[in-house]
């Protein structure tokens, strides 16, 4: 039987495992859509800010990953969520539909990552991360932060 300390710390535990499983969804789900994002545009400097993001999310992933195995969680995360399958059908849709496809994507990616900077928000908020996982969460929100600001100033040169 648990004492009640036991049982608050396997609460926080689980607690802080299940919201980086969701942050490492996002990611897996972010990472796809950049690489389709990729695939889809034939603008060489789009091409090269999707590979990055590609790269950036990939590396969010790793490092959550760490983070769970040093918890002794072992995520078997390989199909994302289907919020983020629905959304690279939407980005696909809404391509196909559009006269100008690039900047219909910028819109879903700025989309997609104002969603992300809010579940970022929202994760370091209410969870009882440790100062390490803490200060990583802080620094990936931030680099999501700065693309956001990178999509929209791509906008501006797709226009042309």
């Amino acid at each position: 039987m648990r004492t009640t300390r036991e049982e608050a710390k396997v609460e926080l535990h689980d607690e802080v495992v299940n919201k980086l499983k969701q942050l490492l969804e996002k990611n897996y789900d972010a990472e796809k859509g950049f690489k389709k994002a990729f695939e889809d545009t034939e603008h060489p400097s789009l091409r090269k800010f999707f590979k990055q993001q590609v790269v950036m999310r990939n590396r969010f992933k790793t490092e959550i990953e760490k983070e769970l195995h040093d918890l002794n969680a072992h995520p078997k995360i390989n199909e994302g969520t289907a919020t983020g399958k629905l959304h690279r059908v939407w980005i696909d849709i809404k391509t196909a539909m559009s006269k100008n496809d690039e900047e219909a994507v910028l819109e879903e990616c700025i989309r997609g990552e104002k969603a992300s900077v809010r579940e970022y928000e929202e994760k370091l908020k209410k969870a009882h991360f440790s100062p390490k996982v803490k200060s990583m969460l802080t620094n990936q929100l931030n680099e999501i932060r700065n693309t956001v600001s990178t999509v929209k100033k791509l906008e501006d040169i797709t226009d042309d």
